[in-house]
């Protein structure tokens, strides 16, 4: 009989590079979704540089907790409502997914609306038939692209992210108080600035993130020849752990770095020329036009298209994945649609209701804040389940994660409280609502000769 020597053994393909930058960077970059582009407008419009240094604040808790969501995903073989789902009361699962499904569908619509109206900024026409036709395209890709491909359509998508560097350079930014704003930022205890840290904290942290990272590890596990959940082959965790640790880093990085031109770019337009109420991306992208020319607005709102483009598969897949393994269905992108007919049935319908909330008298910011309500409720139980989950030897095998990583998650749980859009800062910032005005209409006094 051969003796099989440990070379001989089949192990998982050494992924390259472009391969290894997967689940972590498109979940990072989903992050920045046309809603969080509004807050951190906001941010950036009402504070200047003064909470950029936020963004590199929550790029270790952020990273921390997401890279948790993949050692769940990746160990066990299933998500993390699955695991909520083995382990876990029914009560506690239900009503944590239920949560999360009502939270994305509205996010879906907050986000399908910004990408309409931001499309109608630039070619014009009605921006109700823009959402309808990207509500379709979005779950068309989803449910009958082929998964490798699909995630090959995701991973290019991330480059629409780049949008907003090109906006930061584009304008006249003063780099060295940018700098000195990062290094010995204006700290404030006042209510308006203390919310806006929390905000920002909220908007880098949402628990729709969680769900899809677990299961685009335990789909990659899937679709990988040779690799299997670490609980049956532990000999596979170091390199996965590396792997891991590296795309969920390296995403996160590039979603906190996007987040942070964002607030750079409407600090030296908007903040500079006294507009300071911003309450969603498209207000933004056309307070841009006037304060920074055309070029600049282009470009912005642009990118709210393609990261919209990114993100609401994001939104609608983790609500699929979630309620289907409540439910201990077939999931999966990698599966056929007759194979998993009621997982694509909730990406189709979750699609779709967002579709509708834009043709309903809804107010679409109160819908948002709404989301950041539920999204709050649903982060911080979700969280310390995770951490209970990550150290619990029968359910991980003992690979518990490190020690710096349990502390940084901890933080992350204790600071993820919300409201995390634009219209919670500015109420805040002691706006009258009724006395608020449209960005347009504010750009209007802006005389041309300030316009960069």
């Amino acid at each position: 009989m051969a003796v099989l020597t440990p070379a001989a053994v089949k192990q998982p393909e050494r992924p390259k590079l472009l391969q290894i930058m997967g689940p972590g960077l498109i979940t990072g970059a989903s992050d920045d979704d046309p809603s969080g582009i509004a807050t951190y407008s906001q941010v950036g419009a009402q504070f200047g540089y003064g909470l950029a240094w936020t963004l590199l604040f929550s790029y270790p808790l952020m990273a921390a907790i997401q890279e948790i969501s993949a050692r769940i995903g990746r160990v066990t073989g299933f998500g993390i409502a699955g695991n909520l789902r083995r382990h876990y009361p029914r009560a506690l699962s239900g009503g944590i997914v239920g949560l999360l499904l009502i939270a994305n569908v509205i996010n879906l619509g907050a986000d399908l609306g910004a990408m309409g109206a931001a499309l109608k900024l630039l070619v014009a026409g009605p921006a109700l038939l823009y959402v309808a036709l990207f509500g379709v395209m979005s779950a068309a890709l989803e449910i009958f692209t082929r998964y490798a491909r699909y995630v090959s359509v995701l991973k290019w998508l991330c480059l629409s992210l780049f949008s907003y560097v090109i906006c930061a350079f584009v304008v006249t930014v003063p780099w060295a108080e940018v700098g000195w704003a990062v290094v010995w930022p204006p700290l404030s205890l006042t209510p308006a600035y203390v919310m806006a840290v929390v905000a920002v904290l909220g908007t880098t942290i949402s628990p729709y993130l969680f769900f899809w990272q677990a299961e685009q590890e335990v789909e990659d596990e899937k679709e990988r020849p040779g690799a299997r959940p670490l609980i049956r082959a532990p000999d596979q965790a170091p390199g996965e752990f590396i792997r891991i640790r590296l795309d969920t880093y390296l995403g996160m990085a590039l979603s906190n770095l996007i987040a942070f031109f964002i607030v750079i770019t409407t600090a030296a337009t908007l903040h500079a020329h006294g507009v300071t109420d911003i309450q969603t991306s498209g207000q933004a992208a056309e307070a841009l036009r006037a304060v920074a020319g055309p070029f600049t607005f282009a470009i912005f709102a642009a990118g709210i298209i393609g990261t919209g483009l990114l993100t609401l598969p994001v939104l609608a897949g983790s609500a699929a994945y979630a309620t289907g393994e409540l439910f201990s269905w077939h999931v999966g992108l990698a599966r056929r649609p007759l194979r998993a007919k009621a997982f694509y049935a909730v990406i189709a319908a979750a699609t779709a209701i967002g579709v509708g909330l834009n043709f309903t008298a809804i107010d679409p910011v109160k819908a948002l804040y709404w989301s950041a309500v539920l999204n709050g409720v649903v982060a911080v139980p979700v969280m310390i389940v995770m951490m209970h989950l990550s150290m619990r030897r029968g359910i991980m095998a003992g690979f518990a994660p490190p020690l710096p990583l349990k502390i940084l998650s901890c933080i992350a749980t204790i600071g993820d409280y919300r409201p995390r859009h634009g219209r919670d800062l500015a109420g805040i910032g002691g706006h009258d609502e009724q006395n608020r005005h449209d960005a347009g209409q504010l750009l209007q006094a802006i005389p041309a000769s300030r316009h960069p």
